[in-house]
């Protein structure tokens, strides 16, 4: 029997697979991050779990954002696939381009015979389905107690004065990035247009204080250098932007941003702060590490085209 699940009382039944996320299942389903309709099973005829499929979906909204969820059985490939099959055909609209799937793996993934037998299933399934991979992604932390590197004095910072600069930082900033979901935005709409776009559906939705939000200048001249978006999402503190403009990289200035958003986390009350970049934003990655964050998952993206 392929359905979704019918409502709070069935989470424990779409929990009996293991993966990282079952344990906010429950609180998601509570507070509008998923929708009953949108956790999908595929039953035997005693009602044993042989594989599942769900969405995530922003607080408020009907429209599944994420495919994260996508497990079955050993031996039941074949089941996930046609439980996807046919979930994608009732939550997806005829003609629409599915949402990304995104799977979060330990660190090494690739070398743990485990984890690959885990996972390779689920990659086939959706690459049966259509779907090519997108961007791995390094998911870093820093934990309180973790040095900050201290300021050089090269940049001083200021909350950022509202949205239109924002988006005209966040503007220059796309010129030249090695951000994959980026990249995929510019293919699609102007420079302008993927940084409203972003601010609307992103930054807007943070409800923690703009005074978090900082524009780098420089010391020398004040010109704007930069943008760090300190913030807490749903689930906890995150970096959630930072961009140095295409004229003043190259100079280890991501490194300064970086570290100015962690101080305003930590100073907020911060234990962890949590950020992401690309694996092949090798600059990027280089700057997570100087500023004391280390890499505790990757993230792999799959998308339909």
């Amino acid at each position: 029997m392929l359905r979704p699940i019918t409502g709070p009382d069935e989470v424990e039944l779409f929990n009996r697979l293991p993966y990282l996320f079952n344990h906010e299942i429950a609180g998601d389903l509570a507070s509008g991050r998923r929708r009953a309709e949108l956790l999908w099973t595929a039953l035997d005829a005693d009602g044993r779990l042989l594989a599942r499929a769900g969405w995530w979906c922003p607080p408020g909204s009907t429209e599944p954002l994420l495919l994260d969820v996508l497990d079955h059985l050993p031996g039941h490939r074949a089941t996930a696939e046609a439980l996807l099959r046919h979930a994608l055909a009732a939550v997806v609209p005829e003609g629409a381009v599915p949402p990304k799937y995104t799977r979060f793996l330990p660190a090494g993934w690739r070398a743990d015979p485990a984890v690959r037998a885990a996972v390779d299933g689920p990659l086939a399934v959706v690459e049966r389905l259509g779907a090519v991979p997108f961007v791995e992604r390094l998911r870093l932390e820093w934990r309180a107690g973790t040095p900050v590197p201290s300021p050089t004095g090269r940049l001083r910072f200021r909350p950022a004065a509202g949205e239109a600069e924002v988006v005209d930082l966040c503007t220059g900033i796309l010129s030249g990035t090695l951000d994959a979901h980026s990249r995929d935005d510019l293919a699609r709409m102007t420079a302008r247009e993927a940084a409203q776009f972003q601010y609307d559906e992103e930054f807007a939705h943070y409800a923690t204080p703009r005074a978090w939000w900082r524009v780098a200048e420089s010391a020398g001249t004040g010109e704007p250098v930069g943008l760090v978006i300190a913030a807490r999402n749903a689930y906890r503190p995150i970096v959630a932007y930072l961009g140095v403009l295409p004229a003043h990289r190259g100079r280890g200035l991501a490194e300064e941003l970086l570290a100015e958003g962690t101080r305003v986390l930590a100073e907020a009350g911060a234990d962890t702060v949590r950020a992401s970049t690309d694996v092949g934003n090798t600059p990027m990655a280089a700057a997570f590490g100087r500023a004391g964050y280390t890499v505790f998952e990757h993230e792999y993206v799959m998308a339909w085209g």
